[in-house]
């Protein structure tokens, strides 16, 4: 295992990334973690946002350049209850055969049709198990395959089977692997590999639990936590990148739970992380006020993940609560901060 610090800021004359222009928000962005989806429409020359705000989400399209060319607001189904539910999250899920915007909250679970026009699916979340005192909600939201993973306070990972058009969705599977409320869920194509870890899912107690998925899930591997949660986790290359909330991000191979790298990357909780698979680029974003990136490679000697700190970036006097690439290659990303009523916008150089 290999321990490597944060080199802060870069302070050399030459910058990788710089700002761009900012994309105008109706409110702030809600402070959650990972509170930021992109979605790159390259035929289009389009990109969409996706923010929470509380009891609803801002879509907004812009162009290259960043200028704003529409803006959608989606609120949460009401169900039973007097005030409107709070959103939990907001993602784009990328099937083979189609893309829709899946909005998590207190109540339950939307789908839409990607640009958020049309609902196509409703599941209501059932608070039959919790206690009196225990918030309700789903949060974690990733595809694999044909299917749609979301996790819940319980722990259950809801497995969606996605038909390839139409509203006929079925819950297919329920995954019993964490005792602790989902945090977040990454996955990766499996490319016709047997018995290859896939999916990634993390818990608020720290807990990693690796999937082999297909028609049915398989738990493959627990990597325990230590104490402190795991908001957000990414996978790239049977890796598992994960993100804690002492700051640190720690590598391990997905196949075995082996620990290849622990980084103190962050002074405080990480908020975020994302990866730019074609270059193996890895984002960390957390409550310091820094964005971190990294390259990942696989040492040809060992085998082992090495890191490689590329590029720090401090949004001064803002609370980071969401960051992503914007593009496969990572030669660009952006920011939300709680009490930021934009979306901040960086390029590489």
């Amino acid at each position: 295992m290999v321990a490597v610090d944060s080199q802060g800021p870069q302070d050399s004359a030459v910058r990788m990334f710089r700002r761009e222009r900012s994309i105008p928000l109706r409110g702030s962005a809600a402070a959650l973690c990972n509170n930021l989806s992109v979605l790159q429409l390259p035929s289009r020359n389009l990109t969409h946002f996706g923010v929470v705000h509380g009891p609803s989400a801002q879509l907004v399209s812009a162009a290259p350049e960043g200028v704003p060319l529409a803006q959608r607001q989606l609120h949460a189904k009401e169900g039973a209850g007097v005030s409107p539910p709070l959103i939990t999250q907001v993602h784009w899920c990328v099937l083979p055969f189609r893309v829709l915007l899946v909005l998590t909250s207190h109540r339950g679970i939307q789908m839409y049709e990607s640009d958020g026009s049309v609902m196509v699916y409703w599941h209501a979340l059932d608070s039959g198990d919790a206690s009196p005192v225990q918030a309700v909600f789903a949060r974690g939201i990733a595809a694999s395959g044909h299917f749609i993973c979301v996790g819940t306070w319980s722990g259950r990972i809801l497995v969606f089977d996605i038909p390839a058009k139409g509203p006929n969705i079925v819950l297919s599977e329920e995954l019993a692997g964490h005792q602790t409320p989902v945090t977040d869920i990454a996955t990766e194509p499996a490319q016709g590999q047997d018995c290859v870890a896939d999916m990634v899912t993390a818990d608020d107690s720290g807990l990693l639990c690796v999937w082999r998925s297909g028609p049915e899930f398989k738990l493959l591997t627990r990597i325990p936590g230590f104490g402190v949660p795991c908001p957000s986790v990414q996978l790239w290359h049977g890796t598992v990148a994960a993100g804690y909330g002492d700051g640190q991000v720690r590598l391990y191979e997905a196949g075995t739970g082996t620990l290849h790298v622990q980084i103190s990357a962050h002074a405080r909780a990480i908020c975020a992380l994302d990866l730019a698979p074609e270059v193996g680029k890895l984002l960390s974003a957390a409550e310091d006020t820094f964005v971190h990136i990294w390259k990942l490679s696989r040492s040809p000697e060992s085998g082992y993940t090495e890191v490689e700190h590329c590029h720090g970036e401090c949004v001064p006097d803002t609370q980071v609560c969401g960051a992503r690439f914007c593009d496969p290659s990572g030669s660009s990303f952006a920011v939300t901060g709680y009490d930021l009523a934009e979306i901040l916008r960086f390029s590489s150089v």
